[in-house]
Order: structure tokens, then sequence, then C-alpha cells
């Protein structure tokens, strides 16, 4: 082939309209993400980016909305268990999985229902 995949550009997940300041909370504040600014262009279609090291993450507003529920990205972390106290002081929910090999995750939903996971390798 004449041409090559170099990397993941971004993730998008969907958002309903208006819900840009939890989005800020959940992926800025807990997460602990950047938020990054849009291009002037994409400012008048709502949502928000995110960053951590040189991947982004975009919310994009849909009408109508509907969560992505089982279609999802997967973040690679170091110290899941760390990550899980934190997400309990934040009362944001978790679920356990140990069905991958070599592997220790879990699953969470952000404010709007859309599935993400988190794994650590072992």
């Amino acid at each position: 082939m004449s041409f090559i995949f170099k990397s993941i550009d971004h993730i998008q997940l969907a958002a309903p309209k208006g819900s840009e300041a939890v989005a800020r909370i959940f992926f800025g504040e807990v997460l602990g993400f950047q938020e990054i600014e849009k291009p002037e262009t994409l400012r008048k279609n709502g949502g928000v980016w995110f960053q951590f090291n040189n991947y982004q993450i975009h919310i994009g507003i849909e009408e109508p909305f509907a969560p992505a529920k089982k279609a999802h990205p997967a973040f690679e972390v170091e110290n899941l268990e760390a990550l899980k106290m934190h997400l309990t002081n934040n009362e944001v929910s978790f679920i356990g999985d140990t069905d991958l090999p070599g592997a220790n995750r879990i699953y969470v939903h952000d404010p709007f229902g859309n599935r993400i996971e988190i794994l650590e390798w072992i």
C-alpha cells in the first residue's frame, strides 16, 4: 500500500446539548484532562475538547442524543488502584472486570452514559 496509519488523532464522545459544564467537571476536574481550545470555525457546534499526553478527547454535541453503551474508548493508566480511590472519592461509580488476561480493568460511564474502559496491564 502507498499509505500508512500513523496514530489515533482523537476520540469523540457524544453529549447532549448544553452539557459542556458537566463535561468540564468530569473530564477536566475528575479525570484531570486539560481542556484545549476548539478551532474558531467549530465553536458554533458546541462541545468541548480535552487532551492528555498526545491524545485528544472531543466531546461533541449530538441531538437527539444517545450514549455509546458498547462502543468505547479504552485508556491505559498507571496505578489503577489509586484511580479507583480517586473515582470513589469523587462519587464516580465503576464496574470491575477481570476477563481480559494480563490486565486489571474497570468501566466507568461519563455523566452522559458513554462507556469508558480504563485498564492497567500487569
